[in-house]
């Protein structure tokens, strides 16, 4: 083992204990006094690892190892801090860490690579706050959606409002954009959030794409009224339509054979809410992927007509809005051949395969070759606090992360 496995614990151990949610989870929302602690105790960490490390106006923690040449383009690796509401400590966290540990161990071997590499923890990979996710890694690329500061969290502070809090300033994001061409690669190490790697009873694995996240608001609207006197042949209630509309979803995702379409309806709101009322409104979330952007797209337009259908049956009206459209995106070649051969002479025989979970990684494909490892969790498990994943794996994926920069220097 080239990196140091006890202090990446000690590490892990020292940060979950930051937003601590219960015996075993974490609730560190983006934005938050909670997230500022996190970064803070990191910042110590890049220090520590050699790094010079900023803020950016977008929220990012990010820190630096100059190289031989300081102008070439960065190697850029990390992940994020923020985390579910109800979620895991490994969760983003693996690949921040992993990252700031491969280069306190390149700074400790007096290792000065040919270009800067950069460890980022994003801001806000998750989405839940403010509605939509990738925030930071959209951002420094120039592909934020206009208005989006303007999102409100469920307290109604705006995301503009929760950056100047976080001490960042958005009139000045445009300082915090990198230019085209200045990201050479990108690297992240992830928990798995799935149970392949456990099944094969492998450590870690090699990730061969992402599949591409389509966010959708579905609100129907019919007719609120009294529970006791409406008779139920002249009733329009939005809550009937949307259960309908729901199962339905559940159906036409079961159309996949593989299993590799998927698609979940996390959050939904009725209005006006009361025992003894009719549902007048009912807004609901639609979260599909799939690493077929023609197959994702086919079932989108079934979801589609499925809603207008139900909204004609049951008198209602509705509107869906797009949150967020991810295209599907496979990783470079010439860095999934670099985690191969470090795997390799480590004596490893790690699987390949689909992340059916967005990472960061996702939108810094836009500019740049990417490449991902996977480190096996329990039973698949996350977005829970019984998300788990060994020490002693996080330190292989680690050690991989590390052979495998070096091997993206040459």
């Amino acid at each position: 083992m080239r990196i140091n496995e006890d202090r990446l614990k000690n590490h892990f151990e020292e940060l979950s204990q930051i937003g601590k949610l219960g015996d075993t989870g974490v609730c560190r929302p983006t934005l938050s006094t909670v997230e500022k602690e996190a970064f803070e105790l990191v910042f110590t960490w890049m220090e520590e690892a050699g790094m010079k490390c900023r803020i950016d106006h977008f929220g990012n923690l990010i820190g630096r190892k100059e190289g031989k040449d300081p102008n070439a383009p960065v190697l850029m690796v990390g992940s994020h801090l923020d985390s579910q509401p109800y979620g895991g400590r490994f969760d983003g966290v693996a690949g921040v860490l992993s990252g700031i540990e491969a280069v306190a161990t390149l700074t400790e071997n007096e290792f000065v690579p040919d270009r800067p590499i950069e460890v980022v923890s994003f801001c806000d990979e998750e989405g839940w706050r403010f509605g939509k996710g990738l925030f930071g890694s959209r951002g420094i690329l120039g592909m934020l959606d206009e208005g989006e500061l303007l999102n409100k969290d469920k307290d109604g502070v705006t995301r503009e409002q929760a950056l100047r809090h976080f001490g960042c300033d958005p009139d000045r994001s445009f300082e915090s954009i990198y230019p085209h061409g200045s990201i050479h690669s990108f690297l992240e190490l992830h928990i798995e959030q799935g149970p392949l790697l456990q099944e094969k009873n492998q450590p870690v694995g090699i990730v061969t794409g992402i599949a591409g996240p389509l966010w959708l608001t579905v609100k129907i609207k019919g007719y609120s009224g009294h529970a006791g006197t409406v008779p139920m042949t002249m009733r329009q209630d939005a809550l009937v339509g949307a259960s309908e509309i729901v199962a339905l979803f559940h159906e036409i995702m079961k159309q996949d054979p593989q299993g590799s379409t998927v698609g979940t309806v996390g959050s939904l709101s009725v209005f006006p809410d009361s025992r003894n009322s009719i549902p007048e409104e009912v807004v609901f979330t639609i979260d599909l992927r799939d690493i077929d952007l023609e197959r994702r797209n086919h079932y989108e337009n079934q979801l589609r007509e499925c809603v207008a259908n139900v909204a004609e049956k049951h008198q209602l009206s509705y509107e869906i809005l797009e949150d967020q459209n991810s295209e599907p995106s496979f990783c470079d070649e010439w860095i999934k051949d670099a985690i191969r051969k470090e795997c390799q002479q480590a004596g490893l025989h790690a699987p390949e395969m689909m992340s059916g979970a967005f990472h960061d990684a996702l939108i810094i494909s836009n500019t740049c070759d990417y490449g991902m490892i996977f480190v096996r969790c329990k039973d698949g498990i996350s977005h829970n606090p019984a998300e788990y994943a060994s020490y002693e794996d996080l330190a292989i994926g680690a050690d991989v992360l590390y052979g495998t920069v070096l091997k993206m220097m040459k």
